[in-house]
């Protein structure tokens, strides 16, 4: 394939040349609009996200992080500031804007590749064509497409933590291309990607080889608000082929103005080229596709509108995740089931309490490790400002 030919390091290039190539196929809608003479620059907003919770493990000899202890030890309730995030996002001109995100809680840990979020630049052509560069999340299934304080659930779902730690998701470095078009009366979004793969904050890339990836966003019904999205991903990591595959859907169904269910299902598989890696030299085989990660997840959402002054809205969900790490060499998958009752005290998850239980299942308990069965208690508190 091109892409792992001797001239793959002139893939940047080609891709910018891609992107303002589209840029001179299609009308600017942007030039037929009066310039806003009274508008200022740059334009400066803060937000800020603050989210703690408190856990109980309900299983003996269990910690609050999973790991199975079989000396009796551990923790078995722990307080834990999750987020708290503070957001600058500047309009420096009318297409060119700049982001910066941090969450101060990571500072209870090495800081030295955690802190720093979001750190980009965009600069918008039109609403067909947006070009972004720095540190960001590259488009690569559901779950990035909406921020951690509007979740339906207690986190983010165990495939997406894990594609982050191969490349494909969560906070990368690199550019990429996005916007919104028509197939025929079809109108869809897309993203084109290509990163580092090597995790958010790092100094330099840890090799030669990056990683693409592309998302198609088919919006199939606007009365039941029912998009598929299509992803897939190629990659060059320490001179080995790398892919990723991904599959969703979501809906939004309004019942009446009280009553909604929102329900979102996503599968992926890719290449667990860390899992390859970890493994001596000597003793690994000469395709990494042998080691293969595999994930779904299905998450029902039922939200009842309240508007009271003191309460807005009542939320129940119970995410279903299956997650197996290696199904082909050493399967031991992963069955986590997680029924999630919310309040929320300001519209828009201003404020809100999570009442939940987390199940894990695995096939194979290991002793002495988070694979291991366990249930946990979760009181979930949050407000956005």
């Amino acid at each position: 394939m091109i892409f792992f030919s001797k001239r793959k390091r002139c893939l940047p290039l080609y891709f910018l040349l891609f992107t303002f190539s589209i840029k001179a196929q299609v009308p600017d809608s942007l030039q037929t609009q009066p310039e806003e003479d009274n508008v200022k620059y740059p334009q400066l907003q803060i937000k800020g996200l603050f989210q703690a919770r408190y856990l109980v493990g309900m299983t003996k000899d269990v910690d609050v992080n999973g790991l199975q202890h079989t000396d009796e030890s551990g923790t078995s309730n722990s307080f834990m500031v999750k987020y708290m995030r503070v957001q600058v996002h500047a309009q420096i001109s009318k297409r060119t804007e700049a982001v910066a995100l941090v969450n101060l809680a990571d500072f209870k840990n090495d800081p030295k590749t955690r802190v720093l979020e979001n750190a980009y630049l965009r600069y918008t052509f039109n609403p067909k064509l947006a070009i972004t560069v720095g540190q960001f999340r590259p488009w690569f299934g559901l779950e990035e497409t909406y921020p951690i304080d509007i979740i339906k659930s207690l986190d983010w779902s165990n495939q997406y933590l894990e594609f982050g730690k191969l490349g494909w998701t969560s906070f990368q470095i690199g550019m990429s291309a996005t916007g919104q078009l028509k197939l025929g009366e079809i109108p869809f979004q897309y993203g084109v990607s290509v990163v580092n793969g090597n995790g958010k904050n790092q100094v330099n890339d840890n090799n030669d080889g990056k990683q693409y990836s592309t998302r198609l966003v088919f919006e199939l019904s606007k009365k039941y608000n029912f998009n598929m999205g299509l992803n897939g991903g190629i990659g060059d990591v320490f001179s080995k082929k790398v892919y990723a595959l991904g599959i969703d859907f979501s809906s939004l169904i309004n019942f009446n103005p009280r009553w909604s269910l929102d329900m979102q299902l996503e599968a992926k598989q890719a290449t667990n080229h860390p899992l390859y890696f970890a493994v001596d030299p000597e003793l690994r085989p000469k395709n990494p596709d042998e080691y293969l990660i595999r994930g779904a997840y299905f998450l029902p959402d039922v939200r009842y509108k309240i508007d009271h002054k003191n309460l807005s809205a009542l939320e129940f969900s119970c995410r279903y995740e299956y997650l197996d790490s290696n199904f082909r060499l050493n399967s031991n998958p992963r069955q986590t089931i997680t029924p999630m009752l919310g309040l929320e005290f300001l519209k828009n998850y201003g404020a809100r309490i999570q009442l939940g239980v987390q199940f894990d299942r695995y096939k194979h308990q290991i002793a002495n490790t988070s694979q291991y069965n366990n249930n946990l208690f979760i009181i979930q508190v949050q407000s956005r400002f």
